[in-house]
């Protein structure tokens, strides 16, 4: 199997250069249950950054600026400090929330930041109320690698609160943030409903388990908008491949109603993520041909279009894994048609460039690269044939 580590891993971004000025909203107690991005469906054990950090400057500018002192940093010793002040900001929060009149609500809503943080307020509060449990939910979603059967699963999963929504919505949010086999948890779900259907696993308790999934898949969305050399396809790939995972549990394990609310989020889901993903699929093509193409006079390597036609490559072969989680076959197939073709009649060009010249360096290098994306497209044993031949070419000479 070709190596799946892309080269960008070795490239310091500048999102991991740039530092936020700003603390955590809460200084991380509730980060387990934080997710990025922008809500295409709202879930109540998931809570978007932007509205943490509305309910969290609130607090700090408006109602407790007496209580959250400039020494409370984002360290763990100021969490810890945070932690015990949580209970009088709970109190403070619903004090100045009750019994407002037309006017005192616009203020707090503009003080908030907006009308959706506003709304979102009870269920950041409800976060807050149950920080000291996410702990002991991502270690329940750790230990789900390694029990050793559904049984053992479906036994461990209905020591959730199933029957406490609000706090089961937590949980499973934080617990599915550590599972690395959604699939196995689904069918452990299933075997407890005793059915499919998704309305017996809603009644079996399980559906705050089936939106944790779809909140997760829905936050490796930001990953993807990123464009530019800067763009981290080590995350690209990773958050693709986790979407498929997620995506994959919920429709495999469960028979979704043609019109249901949990059959429409995964079709817009993968509507986005497929949109996302096109234009770089489109990319790799002309990526590849810029990147090894000779180029007249004198020639040169162009080092930053060979890295974005490896990266290019590995989100070709990262979409080919996940396809069936995607919206892509058309134009998946035709690109991986074309790729292949274009790295044939690079390999072998330059190959043969290089046999007539060994100790042209931008020649080999140039053969290096084609060669690694050859691994990508096709296999490593294809590649180590290339690799012989080049390694041939050059003893030869020597």
């Amino acid at each position: 199997m070709a190596d799946r580590t892309p080269p960008a891993a070795r490239i310091e971004t500048a999102s991991s250069r740039r530092k936020t000025a700003e603390p955590r909203p809460f200084l991380g107690l509730i980060d387990a249950v934080i997710v990025p991005g922008v809500s295409g469906f709202d879930f109540d054990g998931a809570i978007l950054e932007q509205h943490a950090q509305g309910v969290w400057v609130w607090m700090v500018r408006d109602i407790a600026p007496d209580l959250i002192h400039d020494d409370l940093t984002d360290t763990p010793e100021g969490s810890s400090a945070l932690d015990k002040l949580v209970p009088a900001l709970i109190q403070r929060a619903r004090e100045a929330t009750m019994n407002l009149n037309a006017e005192q609500e616009r203020r707090v809503r503009v003080q908030m930041g907006g009308d959706d943080t506003f709304r979102r307020l009870p269920f950041v509060l409800q976060a807050l109320k149950c920080r000291a449990l996410y702990e002991k939910a991502g270690a329940f979603g750790r230990a789900t690698a390694g029990m050793p059967d559904e049984a053992a699963l479906s036994l461990a999963l209905q020591s959730m609160p199933l029957n406490d929504r609000p706090v089961c919505a937590l949980l499973m949010q934080a617990a599915m943030a550590e599972v690395s086999n959604p699939a196995r948890v689904m069918a452990a779900a299933i075997r407890i409903a005793g059915s499919s259907e998704e309305q017996a696993v809603a009644r079996a308790g399980l559906s705050t388990l089936v939106d944790a999934m779809l909140a997760h898949a829905q936050a490796q969305i930001p990953a993807l908008q990123q464009y530019g050399a800067f763009a981290d396809i080590d995350r690209v790939c990773s958050s693709v491949e986790r979407f498929h995972k997620l995506i994959r549990a919920v429709t495999s394990y469960m028979e979704l109603g043609r019109l249901t609310r949990w059959s429409s989020v995964v079709a817009s889901l993968i509507k986005t993520v497929s949109e996302l993903l096109e234009p770089k699929l489109r990319e790799v093509l002309p990526d590849v041909n810029l990147a090894l193409r000779r180029h007249h006079g004198t020639d040169w390597l162009d080092t930053d279009q060979v890295l974005a036609a490896l990266n290019g490559c590995y989100i070709l072969n990262v979409v080919r894994d996940c396809r069936d989680s995607l919206a892509l076959n058309t134009l998946f197939d035709q690109m991986w048609t074309q790729v292949g073709q274009a790295l044939d009649i690079h390999v072998n060009r330059n190959l043969e460039l290089f046999r007539q010249n060994p100790s042209d360096r931008v020649t080999g290098e140039r053969l290096d690269a084609a060669i690694k994306m050859a691994e990508l497209r096709f296999n490593s044993e294809y590649a180590d044939v290339l690799r012989r031949a080049r390694d041939g070419a050059e003893r030869r000479t020597g």
